[in-house]
C-alpha cells in the first residue's frame, strides 16, 4: 500500500510521545526519549495480530519511567523503504537533543526480488543507515545500531543457524567507522536460541494453532528480546545504570498488550 507523507505523520503520532504536566517542554527533554527505527520484530501489534508482540512493546519494562521509548517501527519496512515512506523524517521532526535513536533493519532489506525494499549489506544497506546516524547527530540525539534478532532456524544437528548473510558485519563494520555504539542484538539471540534448543524456542515464538512463525516472536519471545536490548543499552553505556530495571526479574506476559487497530 502507498501512503502520502500525510498519512505516515498521522500514523506516526501515535509513537510520538507527549507532555502532560504544567511544566511543559521543559519536562519533556528532561526525560529524554528512545526512538525506534525497524521493522517487524520490533513493531509496536495491534488486536488484529495477537499473540505476535513486537519487542518494542517490551522495552519499556526494563527502563525507568523517565526514559520513554517512542516505537516508529512498522511491519515489513527495510532500511530503505523507512526514509523512502518519510517514515525517518517523522522521527527526525520530533527528536530532540539528548534522545536516543535505536536503528534495527536487515530483516527486509535482504529481499533481492523486492526493489522497493532490497539494499546490498556493503553499499546500499550502510549508505541508508548513515542517514539515520547522519539525521540523529545534526539533531543533537545519540544514533545506536542493532543488528537484527534473528530468526528461529537450526540445523539437522540442533545448531542454531544464522539467517542474516552479510547484514550484520555491514553494520558492524558501520558503526565502528562512525563511532556508533553496536548492540549485537543478532549474535546475542543466536547464542539465546541454541541455549533454549529446537522445541524450547517455539516457546518464543509466534507458533500457534494455525500458524508456525519463525520470524515473529510472542509474548515471552519479544520480552526475552527486550531483556537483550536493555542489557546492550546499559553495558555499552548508551544507558546508566539508574536508567533500566527488572533486568533480572520476572516480567509476567500479561502486561503485553494489544489495542485496537490505528487507524490512518
Amino acid at each position: 500500500m502507498s501512503l502520502t507523507r500525510r498519512q505516515v505523520t498521522v500514523a506516526a503520532m501515535a509513537a510520538v510521545p507527549v507532555a502532560f504536566s504544567a511544566t511543559g517542554t521543559a519536562q519533556a527533554r528532561e526525560q529524554r526519549t528512545l526512538y525506534i527505527a525497524g521493522d517487524s520484530t520490533a513493531a509496536q501489534k495491534y488486536a488484529d495480530a495477537a499473540p505476535e508482540t513486537g519487542w518494542g512493546m517490551a522495552l519499556p519494562f526494563f527502563l525507568h519511567k523517565d526514559r520513554r521509548v517512542a516505537n516508529h517501527a512498522v511491519n515489513g519496512r527495510s532500511s530503505k523503504s523507512f526514509v523512502d515512506e518519510g517514515r525517518l523524517d517523522v522521527i527526525l521532526g520530533a527528536i530532540r537533543p539528548g534522545d536516543f535513536l535505536l536503528i534495527q533493519f536487515a530483516h527486509n532489506d535482504e529481499k533481492t526480488t523486492d526493489p522497493a525494499r532490497y539494499t546490498e549489506p556493503w553499499t546500499t544497506y550502510q549508505d541508508y543507515l548513515r542517514r539515520y546516524i547522519d539525521g540523529a547527530r545534526a539533531r543533537g540525539a545519540r544514533p545506536v545500531l542493532a543488528t537484527s534478532v534473528e530468526r528461529r532456524k537450526f540445523d539437522a544437528s540442533g545448531n542454531a543457524v544464522p539467517t542474516h548473510g552479510d547484514y550484520p558485519a555491514a553494520m558492524r563494520a558501520l558503526a565502528t567507522e562512525e563511532g556508533v555504539a553496536l548492540l549485537d542484538i543478532q549474535a546475542l539471540s543466536l547464542a539465546l536460541w541454541q541455549k533454549l534448543g529446537v522445541e524450547e524456542t517455539k516457546r518464543y515464538f509466534n507458533w500457534t494453532a494455525t500458524e508456525q512463525d519463525n520470524t515473529h516472536f510472542n509474548p515471552p519471545g519479544a520480552i526475552a528480546v527486550a531483556r537483550l536490548v536493555a542489557g546492550e543499552l546499559l553495558r555499552h553505556r548508551v544507558l546508566a545504570p539508574r536508567d533500566v530495571r527488572r533486568l533480572d526479574a520476572e516480567i509476567p506476559e500479561s502486561w503485553i498488550t494489544w489495542p485496537s487497530p490505528a487507524t490512518v
